[in-house]
C-alpha cells in the first residue's frame, strides 16, 4: 500500500501539468487561462509542500516562461510550439536530476522507505531507473509535440 500511496503522491505533483494538458486547446483565451490557473496551481502545492523537487522548479520556470511569453506577450511562436516546450522542459529537468544524481522519485521514494535503506545501492538504482523512464517518455512526447507542430497534416495525427 506504502508504494502506492507513494506513487499516487508522484503523480499528484504532475497535477499543473495534467490540468495544463488537459484544458489547454481551441483558443488563446482557454491556453492563457490553463497557462495562469496551472502556474497558480503550482506555487500552492509548493506553498503546501504537495509539490517540490525538480518538477517543482522546472513547473515555476516553465509556467512562468509561458505567463510571459503568451499571457503577456501572444507571443505565437511559443503558442505554437507550446507542446514541445512543456514536454521538453518536463524531459530537460529530469534528465538534469538525474545528471545531478537526484531522480525526482527518489523523494517520493524516501517518504515510505526505512531511511537505513536511502543509500543502499539497488534503492538508488530502482529510482534512477524509474527517472530515467520517465526521463524517455517525456523526451519521447517533446519530439512527437515539435513533429506535430512542423508537420501538423502528418497521417495519424488526428
Amino acid at each position: 500500500m506504502t508504494v502506492l500511496k507513494s506513487f499516487l503522491k508522484m503523480l499528484l505533483s504532475f497535477a499543473p501539468w495534467l490540468f495544463f494538458l488537459i484544458i489547454a486547446h481551441d483558443s488563446m483565451f482557454r491556453l492563457k487561462v490553463d497557462i495562469i490557473g496551472a502556474a497558480v496551481l503550482t506555487v500552492v502545492m509548493a506553498v503546501a509542500r504537495l509539490h517540490r523537487g525538480v518538477i517543482m522548479w522546472v513547473g515555476i520556470l516553465f509556467f512562468t516562461y509561458a505567463i510571459v511569453a503568451v499571457v503577456l506577450l501572444n507571443d505565437m511562436w511559443a503558442v505554437h510550439y507550446m507542446g514541445a516546450l512543456a514536454n521538453g522542459a518536463l524531459a530537460l529537468g529530469t534528465w538534469a536530476g538525474v545528471a545531478l544524481k537526484r531522480p525526482f522519485t527518489l523523494e517520493y521514494a524516501r517518504e515510505h522507505t526505512d531511511p537505513s535503506l536511502w543509500n543502499n545501492p539497488a534503492f538508488l538504482r530502482t529510482n534512477y531507473f524509474m527517472t530515467a523512464i520517465w526521463g524517455v517518455v517525456f523526451t519521447i512526447n517533446a519530439f512527437l509535440a515539435w513533429q506535430r507542430s512542423i508537420q501538423p497534416a502528418m497521417p495519424g495525427w488526428t
